[in-house]
């Protein structure tokens, strides 16, 4: 069988742990980039013993970050391109509804969101809350913009989360992408804790938020007004999605994220009370 027309840009930082299994799930595709950015580990050169091109990436502090950068610098082979990071890769059944997607001379859209299977300390989650990714894309046809958010604590290489802008219209696929970090959990709070920091910012920046809500999925968007995150959000993942099936770990990941968005909710009340500008000041957690 033919390869898929679609180019798959992989960015990684020291990411030995994880790239042969993302780039195992990728050898259908007919090209595989591993955009690094300056790995100390073997991540460079397990990505060449794999067969990916390898293209290094040295962020200079500025826009564009490190995935508007690929957009605009890295050259394809294929109009479309899947877009992932090293813990994430694509399962059979995404696999060929993206060939299917590809290959349709009659496609109209420009830009899928692809539902995540997500692995939560060490257990893969089948119920409870989905996150959702824009991260197939129609070359030319998609961007992240450039929201002031580079001053903010933490604030790295990468695009926070915030989703690109396409021209055209948007779809959505029925399989799924796999989202398996293979950190400890303690990385996941670590990181939970920064990103709390970066919301509680454009929580209390109404110019800056609407930006940020403007590049949401819809999903994201509807998410954004609702009242009573914490709570809303434990309810929704654990009882109505159903996240008790997954037993304890379907609890301890609806429990972790409702802590999350109630850390937003106590950093963006502390920034409202002592009139801070986030920067350097939302840190402690």
């Amino acid at each position: 069988m033919n390869k898929i027309p679609v180019s798959v840009l992989v960015q990684t930082k020291n990411e030995e742990g994880g790239i042969n299994k993302c780039l195992a799930a990728l050898t259908d595709f007919d090209e595989v980039i591993v955009v690094d950015s300056n790995s100390t580990d073997r991540t460079a050169e397990l990505a060449k013993e794999a067969g990916a091109t390898v293209i290094n990436f040295t962020w200079d502090g500025k826009f564009p970050q490190k995935k508007q950068w690929q957009l605009e610098q890295v050259e394809t082979r294929n109009q479309w391109l899947l877009m992932l990071d090293a813990d994430e890769y694509p399962t059979p059944e995404l696999t060929q509804e993206l060939r299917a997607i590809a290959e349709d001379p009659e496609q109209t859209r420009v830009a899928y969101d692809l539902p995540v299977a997500y692995h939560f300390a060490g257990t893969g989650l089948r119920h409870g809350h989905r996150v959702v990714k824009r991260s197939f894309l129609r070359r030319g046809h998609n961007a992240f913009r450039n929201i002031d958010l580079l001053h903010l604590p933490g604030m790295g290489e990468v695009e926070a989360h915030y989703q690109p802008e396409p021209d055209g219209p948007v779809g959505r696929t029925e399989a799924l992408l796999v989202h398996h970090d293979v950190d400890p959990v303690r990385t996941w709070f670590d990181r939970h804790n920064r990103y709390s920091d970066w919301e509680a910012y454009i929580r209390t920046h109404p110019e800056t938020r609407g930006s940020v809500r403007e590049s949401k999925s819809s999903q994201g968007r509807r998410f954004d007004a609702v009242p009573l995150k914490p709570l809303v959000f434990f309810l929704y993942s654990y009882v109505l999605r159903r996240g008790f099936l997954d037993g304890r770990a379907g609890f301890d990941y609806a429990l972790a994220l409702s802590t999350y968005y109630w850390q937003i909710g106590l950093k963006s009340r502390e920034l409202q009370r002592t009139g801070a500008n986030g920067v350097g000041g939302t840190g402690r957690g």
